[in-house]
């Protein structure tokens, strides 16, 4: 989903890739870089000017220094989620989510592990919803982010085609057992009291991320990590 440095991202624009945001280092300067930002602002693409250092920790490819420009393709963190469903994909859904911080790790996670969007269904204020978006390192602005109903969220999907899986203690098969390419949903739920029931009865699969410690649990984050990386193995 990245293109790094000028020369790759100039090669996007020329071949009409779906660019949908361009990470630029403040104070960067170069005819080259110039001719993107222009460009950009022509075609409507948001430009975002970031530090030295948000683009290094970006960039895929820093080998050879902090590239000054970066292009997200593919993805549109704007889009509704009705385009998403029309899309398909890999839709995350945190069902019950208490958390600020946990929130925001698990938007980054999502992110980071290329899925499409990121469904958060949580009783949050709005300096909560500021709190797990700069948890997230701010991963917010490069995949939608739909704060809505679970339930409401999950039929929409199912009309639209998409597999429903939740990750839950009573599941029999484990994520590597799972077929997780395609349209899907994955579901994980809140801290408190894990997914709430109409969820589970929705779903077409429930798998369990094996534990064999002492304390039953995992923190929220861990298994939307565990699923997220095996659904990255299999999907690429």
């Amino acid at each position: 989903m990245q293109r790094c440095g000028i020369e790759q991202v100039l090669e996007a624009i020329q071949r009409n890739e779906d660019i949908s945001v361009i990470l630029v280092k403040r104070d960067a300067q170069s005819n080259d870089l110039e001719k993107i930002i222009s460009i950009a602002e022509k075609r409507g693409i948001k430009v975002i000017h970031g530090s030295e250092n948000d683009l290094w920790r970006m960039s895929k490819d820093n080998s050879e220094g902090t590239p000054d420009v970066l292009a997200l393709v593919g993805r549109n963190p704007h889009t509704s989620f009705d385009q998403t469903l029309s899309q398909g994909g890999l839709v995350w859904i945190l069902a019950g989510a208490a958390y600020p911080v946990n929130i925001g790790f698990c938007i980054r996670t999502a992110e980071v592990s290329g899925a499409d969007a990121v469904v958060i269904d949580a009783e949050l204020t709005n300096q909560e919803r500021k709190s797990a978006k700069r948890a997230s390192m701010k991963a917010h602005r490069f995949i939608p982010v739909h704060w809505m109903s679970g339930i409401e969220a999950v039929r929409a999907a199912k009309k639209s085609g998409f597999r429903i899986i939740s990750v839950e203690d009573i599941g029999e098969l484990a994520p590597w057992e799972t077929d997780l390419t395609g349209s899907i949903v994955l579901i994980v739920g809140g801290e408190k009291h894990g997914i709430p029931e109409e969820i589970l009865l929705e779903s077409d699969q429930i798998i369990r991320i094996p534990m064999t410690g002492f304390v039953p649990s995992f923190n929220l984050q861990a298994p939307l990590s565990a699923v997220a990386i095996e659904a990255q193995r299999q999907r690429n």
